[in-house]
């Protein structure tokens, strides 16, 4: 008989008189994908509706604007006060719903934070007059409110909530955290007015507390009203978590679900604790939740660093909160609630936190997920059969990209043998699988292995691919996943007893002595660095650039920067390194020569790829594709995203 492995994770939740049928929730993430008048589009709408497939209680669409004139702070958003965007709205809150899941629409403000707004020639408006650089950098402009102004947007809240109930949504989430317009008037240190909207705790409540009785007499009592707020402002400055709990008191019994989270977007530093980065803890923001539970009787949820099921369920059984809501975790994973429910946890495939979701809304306008290839291209894979024409396919390589290869085309109706040249799965990442902060990268390479082990694939290890093994198995396909070799330029000394590779010192810490200078401040010396300086060692990087070098993940470069400057890594930028002995490394930079004493140095500079070994098999099979490392050093997103859609493509007419 079945039992469920987390029974109090999957009780149901009644929230004004709405059931969730358990007690995770996709909590609100934006999206860039709408077109003119930001209508959602059919992918959009597939984004969406994976989490409910899935078998999330409830998904939440994100940044919705209640005003399109002076609310807007990012592009795209969808538009409440836009009666023509109800077809589309209730197509979508409908693509949510018919897969048993409570459709939810989050009402956001930017405030003085309206950075398109303004950008469109709109005057913005705040609690007080401001200058500053908004989110993101923009410098602007923001008015104080008058009362007409105030009038206005508890209106237009009120409004889109009705809207939003109109077009079939269930839920509607108030976001009144991250330093958006409700959270500028709860906040002491944005909200510095002496009239009846501000100069006491009192007064700096009151606005939100006129949207949400706006909002209650727009929808009614038998209508969920979740509001999303800042437990902590977490920096310097802000307010703490006492006062958090005095606003979570004074919303107590006004709404139907306190949604605590941390930060503002006023301090750059804080965004990756807000959106917890792979160098904090699990759950590390579930304390605010936790204490504000205490002290009201209005069900909780928490948020952030959330893809465990054992801790999901730890923290709805011991009462810190009553429900868990996952954003990250349910982008790298749509699956997780079903897989946890049905006791195949190990299936799981946990958030890595690498920021290339968020990254790529940023640098690209679309979210995408180093792990999982199916995300924002849900349209291109809903609908996809067996391959018809069943083929023996070849992957060459046991690392990201031939791992997800092979899976993907096994799962296609393939024969498929997988070849690896080492005595295990999982290339040149598993030097990083015991690294404290790359716990779930490691975790994702034993899933991998894991997964494969269970599909028919033939799995052959210390088996390197040669020409001659291609023509005595003879397939139809060969994938070569080759991956690359470290860079060694030929530096002076380079050779020497106390240089080693990055991958080296990942493996064997204890090659490196009390002074490390590392070579390269890409994303592996960087982070290699962090390793290093968090076991104790004196840690400097040098690099050619002008800047450290994170490619396009601009937020796991903020998050590595925050580390660096924590653990006191010293970073020598425009310095070229021109010779390397016993006592450390010689360089010229900006001052002229320099000398930087070290014991270890350490060669992160980069990747060659293994072009000559995937040629080899170019002609030994009639299709032949190749991914990964061995075109051009890429990141996990590229290798994994190249590795699925090179064996979907496989077999088809």
């Amino acid at each position: 008989m079945y039992q469920c492995p987390y029974p109090h994770l999957f009780t149901p939740i009644v929230l004004a008189g709405q059931l969730f049928k358990n007690r995770l929730f996709a909590s609100p993430t934006g999206l860039q994908h709408n077109h003119y008048g930001n209508h959602p589009i059919n992918e959009t709408i597939n984004y969406y509706e994976r989490k409910a497939i899935g078998g999330a209680a409830s998904v939440c669409i994100g940044d919705a604007m209640v005003d399109s004139e002076i609310a807007l702070a990012n592009g795209n958003h969808i538009l409440l006060d836009d009666p023509t965007g109800r077809p589309h709205l209730n197509k979508l809150s409908e693509a949510i719903r018919r897969h048993g899941a409570v459709a939810s629409m989050e009402l956001s403000h930017g405030g003085n934070a309206a950075r398109i707004s303004y950008g469109q020639g709109h005057k913005i408006y705040g609690p007080v007059e401001s200058e500053s650089d908004g989110a993101f950098g923009q410098p602007i402009h923001a008015y104080p409110m008058d009362e007409e102004i105030i009038r206005r947007t508890i209106r237009k809240h009120a409004e889109a909530a009705a809207f939003a109930k109109a077009c079939g949504f269930g839920m509607i989430t108030l976001h009144g955290g991250h330093g958006w317009l409700l959270h500028q008037f709860m906040s002491p240190i944005t909200n510095t007015r002496t009239d009846e909207w501000g100069g006491s705790f009192e007064k700096r409540m009151r606005f939100p507390l006129a949207v949400i009785a706006a909002i209650r007499e727009a929808v009614g009592p038998s209508f969920p009203i979740e509001i999303r707020l800042s437990g902590s402002e977490v920096f310097e400055g802000g307010y703490d978590l006492e006062y958090g709990v005095r606003i979570a008191q004074a919303l107590d019994g006004k709404v139907d679900l306190l949604h605590i989270s941390a930060g503002s977007h006023e301090v750059a530093e804080v965004f990756t604790v807000t959106h917890p980065s792979m160098f904090l803890e699990d759950g590390v923001n579930v304390k605010y939740a936790a204490e504000i539970k205490k002290h009201v009787s209005t069900s909780v949820a928490t948020v952030g660093a959330l893809s465990d099921p054992e801790l999901l369920e730890e923290i709805i059984a011991s009462g810190k909160a009553d429900v868990v809501e996952l954003a990250r975790g349910l982008i790298c994973d749509p699956d997780l609630p079903r897989k946890a429910r049905e006791g195949r946890s190990e299936e799981i495939v946990k958030c890595i936190r690498c920021f290339t979701c968020f990254s790529g809304l940023m640098t690209r306008g679309q979210i995408s997920c180093a792990l999982n290839p199916e995300i924002c291209n849900e349209a291109d894979v809903k609908f996809e059969r067996p391959a018809p024409e069943k083929k023996t396919v070849l992957v060459a390589g046991g690392g990201i990209g031939g791992m997800q290869a092979a899976l993907t085309a096994a799962q296609r109706g393939h024969r498929v043998i997988l070849c690896e040249k080492t005595d295990r799965l999982g290339g040149v990442l598993l030097c990083e699988e015991k690294v404290p902060f790359k716990k779930h990268l490691g975790e994702y390479l034993q899933h991998q292995a894991l997964m494969i082990s269970r599909a028919p694939i033939e799995v052959r290890l210390n088996t390197e691919v040669t020409p001659d093994l291609a023509r005595e198995i003879s397939p139809d396909v060969i994938v070569a996943a080759l991956g690359a070799r470290p860079s060694v330029p030929p530096i002076p000394g380079i050779n020497g007893d106390n240089v080693a590779l990055a991958e080296e010192v990942y493996l064997v810490p204890e090659k490196a002595g009390k002074r490390v200078a590392v070579l390269g401040g890409g994303l592996v010396g960087c982070e290699l660095a962090i390793f290093l300086a968090g076991l104790g060692r004196e840690v400097c990087i040098l690099e050619m650039a002008p800047a450290l070098n994170f490619g396009t993940n601009l937020l796991q470069g903020a998050s590595i920067n925050l580390e660096l400057k924590r653990l006191g890594v010293r970073t020598f930028l425009n310095t070229r390194v021109t010779k390397i002995g016993p006592e450390g490394v010689s360089g010229e930079g900006p001052e002229g020569e320099k000398d930087f004493p070290a014991d270890t140095v350490v060669c992160a500079l980069g990747m060659k790829p293994n072009r000559d070994a995937a040629a080899a098999l170019a002609l030994c099979a009639p299709e032949f594709h190749v991914l990964g490392d061995c075109v051009t050093p890429a990141t996990i997103y590229q290798a994994t995203n190249a590795a699925y859609f090179a064996a979907l493509d496989i077999g088809k007419k």
